[in-house]
């Protein structure tokens, strides 16, 4: 008798598979799906690659396809907090249950998958099962040997904005990157960026034979701030709880999508799903009054997005750092810590990647002067709690900081 695994189990069987243990291609996931009996054939679909921004192009279509009253599947990755964040249908996870059961019927295939084909099969099978009207699937890595471009019923292609990234897999060029992206284009309408890189404008006009790209000039920006944002696009004003300058780029793709996705979508629809979307540490605010906001931003990139808003609360600011010692943490918090009043750092317990108290307290005391260290997540919040003195508090550093500390800041805060 072959008992299923629970949830935690079948979590470490699938990373156990390896992102890259086999070399890329669509014969993998072909047959297994083959052998499922072809559950994407049962769903339409969107299907959005890119570099930038394609997370949260992905999760404010699919809300406003919600909103319109379609049963709608959406596939991320990679998730922020919860692995479940990964496959979720109108807003809801997956269950940890039927990720087992699903899991387990993936693995009885027998065919020898990574990681990423292993949840890309899951999810098309748990769409398929669930009777999804469509489903907004973003891709992994790259575009043509994605496992997910398996899809054929695809409505919509979106390419969002193309940088070099992962150039060892993908490519070392602009133009390279793009043709690789342009691989899930199967000659129907794409959605490109409005400030998309020339060379990469080019290789998705060679690949699109009905290409859109918004237009900036119909866009008029009424706000944007730690709340969302608020603009004006070709005449009809949109917000988005979303925040960041950048995710008004985003939300206009989103918006072009939903209106050649050939669908019955009103604007009500897309308005309100706009904003309603939501992403977990993504300049989450969890408390207004006073001022706690939670981004799992950990890179240099990260940090210039995250100090736009920091700069509006300068030397005010409570910040509790934790971050992971391979990444360039010295930059990060050149950055950042300079922007606030009192700085906290901490670790992420069971976690050998955490970059020790000790040594982010001294280097965060080069940009700081007032410098505690806090080993116990709690009692970080609760000291920060005790010295904010109602003032903003800011939790960054890592996203793995993001997942263990997030439920103690909202059941602190709430």
């Amino acid at each position: 008798m072959i008992i299923m695994l629970n949830y935690n189990e079948t979590l470490n069987y699938i990373h156990s598979l390896g992102m890259f243990s086999h070399p890329a291609g669509l014969e993998r996931i072909a047959d297994t799906l083959n052998k499922l009996g072809n559950p994407q054939n049962e769903f339409k679909s969107i299907h959005i690659a890119g570099t930038n921004g394609k997370g949260s192009v992905s999760v404010m279509t699919a809300s406003a396809l919600s909103k319109a009253g379609y049963k709608t599947g959406l596939f991320v990755s990679p998730y922020i907090i919860d692995f479940k964040e990964r496959i979720s249908i109108n807003g809801e996870y997956i269950s940890e249950n039927k990720l087992c059961e699903l899991a387990d019927i993936v693995k009885n295939t027998k065919v020898r998958l990574t990681e990423f084909e292993f949840i890309t099969a899951v999810g098309f099978l748990y769409f398929a099962q669930s009777n999804c009207d469509i489903a907004v699937i973003e891709t992994g890595l790259g575009g043509r040997l994605d496992a997910t471009n398996i899809l054929k019923n695809v409505n919509v292609s979106v390419i969002t904005k193309i940088g070099l990234d992962h150039t060892a897999v993908l490519g070392d060029t602009i133009e390279k990157i793009a043709e690789e992206k342009c691989g899930i284009i199967k000659n129907n309408i794409t959605v490109t960026s409005p400030k998309q890189n020339e060379k990469a404008l080019s290789v998705i006009k060679g690949n699109s034979d009905n290409l859109i790209v918004p237009d900036l000039k119909k866009l008029s920006v009424i706000k944007s701030d730690i709340y969302g944002n608020e603009f004006i696009y070709k005449d009809k004003r949109y917000k988005t709880s979303l925040s960041g300058n950048f995710q008004i780029e985003n939300a206009i793709i989103a918006v072009e999508t939903l209106e050649n996705c050939k669908l019955n979508i009103s604007y009500d629809d897309i308005y309100n799903g706009l904003k309603k979307a939501f992403i977990p540490a993504r300049l989450e605010v969890i408390s207004k009054t006073p001022l706690v906001v939670l981004d799992g931003a950990h890179n240099p990139d990260g940090a210039d997005v995250l100090c736009e808003f920091m700069q509006n609360y300068k030397g005010k600011i409570t910040a509790i750092v934790g971050m992971m010692k391979d990444k360039n943490y010295e930059c990060f918090l050149q950055k950042t810590l300079p922007l606030c009043k009192n700085v906290i750092a901490t670790v992420v317990k069971d976690n050998k990647r955490s970059l020790k108290k000790d040594e982010l307290t001294a280097v965060a005391k080069k940009y700081c002067n007032n410098v505690y260290s806090e080993t116990d997540l709690k009692n970080a919040v609760v000291l920060a709690q005790k010295i904010s003195s109602l003032e903003p508090v800011f939790v960054f550093g890592s996203l793995y900081l993001a997942s263990s500390i997030r439920d103690i800041l909202i059941n602190t805060y709430k």
